[in-house]
């Protein structure tokens, strides 16, 4: 086993584990029921609105949360800024479970999801269709994310000989892990551009793929900011609050990027006075870009970004702000022009929970019984 990652050993069933459980066993509930009735039995979904919150938030955002492998990727390996290793392992875990369970939320989402193995089979692919390479990227990439934490597994059950061959070829699957989300973290962006006029003009542009992907990026660190914190405190570890704290000024600087190039994108198409209207729209827009334009602000002076409360707070505020961009492109922002309306039913909101529930026990689960968190001896841990 590495010497730096080591397993926590502690208790896994805990009254908050045990929580979670009820969540997830609440949802599976409606899942069967979806499943047996069909979709229209669980969800409000319709001809306006085919995309509802399964995709909105637990494709779009989620796999935007599932973005640490990635932006630490870009960071440790691209940028070759070594000292931050320590994060890479955690950060992984976070995105395959974020990918995998974003990849569950897909099959709940399509109507025959018994024909869902097409999208694999090249003589019924339509090699023009962004959602296609967008499916076939998060699927590839999910694969991928497993075969870069599967060190851990390796490492835990002591098989030296699979390990070392596995880091030898490593580097390959490093590279796919930065050139895959780069693909459909900017084309999910793509897919909405094509929705022309049905999407309002606070968030309708041609800048909609580098957006979408630098919210991947500013979520991305964000998460890793969010998890570090909360297993600091949740599992009373030693601060890595210097650690975070540069992750959170590189956070910052693409912050920044994403902010300009938005207003700049507004002002140059005449289209920020829609965020002054009064309508839910303009209120959601002047919200997201309130919280970002406030964890921008926050974190902008060296010497409160050095405080783990004030790094903490910024990376909320940015997953808050960039989650709800990404929620108002697909879903606030959007009109179909045909009457139509749409609000999740509380059996969708369920399943969402419960989705977010399991992500939560199989983290307490692995960091518990693998060598995740970085090894730092014999201390007492929370949960």
């Amino acid at each position: 086993m590495s010497p730096k990652s080591a397993p926590l050993s502690s208790r896994i069933f805990t009254w908050q584990f045990a929580f979670f459980l009820l969540i997830a066993c609440c949802a599976t509930f409606f899942i069967v029921k979806r499943f047996i009735f069909g979709i229209g039995s669980v969800a409000n979904m319709n001809n306006g609105y085919p995309f509802g919150i399964w995709i909105a938030l637990d494709v779009v955002v989620g796999t935007a949360l599932g973005c640490g492998g990635y932006a630490m990727a870009l960071l440790v390996y691209v940028a070759n800024r070594g000292q931050y290793h320590p994060l890479v392992r955690p950060a992984l875990m976070a995105s395959a479970f974020g990918y995998s369970l974003a990849g569950l939320s897909v099959v709940f989402d399509i109507g025959r999801y018994w024909q869902m193995y097409n999208m694999f089979l090249p003589q019924y692919m339509n090699l023009n269709s962004v959602m296609l390479e967008v499916g076939l990227c998060i699927a590839t990439y999910t694969t991928v994310l497993w075969i870069e934490f599967a060190p851990t597994f390796l490492e835990r059950f002591g098989l030296k000989a699979p390990l070392k061959t596995l880091s030898k070829m490593l580097f390959i699957f490093i590279a796919l892990g930065v050139l895959l989300p780069t693909m459909h973290q900017s084309s999910m962006g793509t897919l909405m551009i094509i929705a022309g006029y049905k999407l309002s003009p606070l968030w309708q542009t041609t800048w909609l793929p580098l957006l979408f992907l630098f919210s991947a990026l500013c979520m991305g660190y964000a998460i890793v900011i969010f998890e570090g914190v909360l297993s600091q405190t949740g599992f009373k570890r030693p601060s890595e609050a210097p650690m975070l704290a540069k992750i959170s000024r590189v956070m910052n600087w693409c912050l920044g990027l994403f902010i300009g190039l938005r207003f700049f994108d507004l002002f140059t198409r005449d289209a920020f006075g829609l965020a002054f209207t009064g309508t839910t729209q303009a209120n959601l827009f002047l919200l997201e870009n309130g919280l970002l334009l406030a964890a921008f602000i926050l974190l902008l002076s060296p010497a409160l970004c050095k405080k783990p409360a004030i790094h903490f707070l910024g990376g909320c505020f940015v997953l808050a702000g960039s989650g709800l961009f990404r929620f108002n492109t697909y879903i606030t922002g959007f009109d179909p022009l045909t009457g139509h309306t749409y609000f999740p039913a509380a059996s969708e909101i369920t399943i969402t929970l419960g989705i977010v529930a399991i992500e939560i026990m199989a983290y307490l689960i692995f960091v518990k019984t693998l060598p995740v968190l970085p090894s730092i001896g014999k201390e007492p841990h929370k949960i």
